[in-house]
């Protein structure tokens, strides 16, 4: 497949989160005709009136564990919840939008002879006990534990997706996405930065879970968007690539520097780190420099301070 979108028809299921929204907008600037499927549980109805106008864009209320029929020309999979605070408040949901939803997917995929790029994470590597972390570690994943429903969901739709791919049935790509944020995250999903952002802007005390020595690596919207186009857009085949920022900064130093981009006065407190949270956070993306041409390219705090300014203005 070339590197050329324009004309195309493609599916964007969960097209009305935050990385779908933006996805959405890339595609279209490039002259693609977007289907949406979104149920909405997490989807902002926003992110859907923000392209009504856009004769290029359609929308579809749907819920993808159910079958759906659509003509398209390729489908990018982000359908499911991917905050541990959305993810966790219905963890039958979500483990069923990560296996039944990618299986009706891959479905269609096969039945039309269309690629289908998947939206994987970096949860499938658990706690991870090798750092930073490569496509090649199995990861450290408690099976039972809260945070299975997504973790396990994942990493079961990985595998069913690596089969058919290497049965010959569909042409897949599957990409591990590490900490994405930025404009149009909400103020509820739970996520460290709109946590802290949330917190700072109004003044309140920042909270950190643990010591705040756990690290994450935040990686902006716009280069995630980037890394799923060029994934998709390759020749680079269905092993699974790291898209994320291999720029690795402490929980705590992370909340310091949002108060202090914020011009808050915002304290830090501390709350006990919730069962099964990772402690270090940082992907090797060796793999896709080499096979993608890609590397994110968004400074923090240029990152941070869109962010910011994002929320201001708006209600989130």
């Amino acid at each position: 497949m070339t590197d050329t979108l324009a004309g195309r028809t493609l599916l964007v299921a969960g097209g009305a989160g935050l990385i779908g929204q933006h996805l959405v907008r890339a595609l279209l600037a490039r002259a693609a005709t977007v289907i949406v499927a979104d149920n909405l549980s997490t989807g902002r109805q926003s992110a859907v009136a923000a392209f009504a106008d856009n004769p290029n864009y359609r929308f579809i209320h749907h819920d993808i564990t159910t079958p759906l029929e659509v003509e398209v020309d390729g489908i990018y999979n982000l359908a499911c919840p991917a905050s541990p605070r959305a993810y966790q408040a219905d963890p039958i949901a979500t483990w069923r939008a990560s296996v039944i939803g990618t299986a009706n997917l891959a479905t269609l995929a096969e039945r039309r002879s269309i690629r289908l790029l998947h939206a994987s994470t970096s949860e499938v590597y658990g706690d991870p006990l090798q750092h930073p972390q490569a496509e090649t570690y199995f990861g450290n994943v408690n099976p039972i534990g809260v945070r299975a429903c997504y973790d396990e969901g994942k990493r079961a739709a990985e595998t069913l997706l690596s089969d058919l791919a290497r049965l010959g049935r569909a042409d897949i790509r599957i990409a591990r996405i590490f900490n994405t944020y930025g404009p149009g995250m909400t103020a509820s999903d739970g996520r460290v930065v709109s946590n802290f952002i949330v917190q700072a802007l109004a003044g309140a005390p920042v909270t950190i879970y643990g010591s705040g020595e756990q690290t994450r690596s935040p990686c902006y919207v716009a280069d995630t968007v980037a890394g799923l186009i060029a994934l998709y857009t390759s020749d680079s085949g269905p092993e699974p690539i790291n898209i994320g920022n291999p720029e690795e900064i402490t929980v705590r130093a992370l909340a310091e520097t949002i108060i202090e981009r914020c011009d808050s006065r915002s304290t830090l407190t501390f709350e006990p780190l919730p069962a099964d949270d990772p402690h270090r956070r940082c992907p090797d993306i060796t793999r896709a420099r080499d096979r993608l041409g890609w590397v994110p390219t968004t400074p923090l705090l240029a990152g941070l301070d869109g962010t910011i300014a994002w929320f201001r203005q708006t209600d989130a």
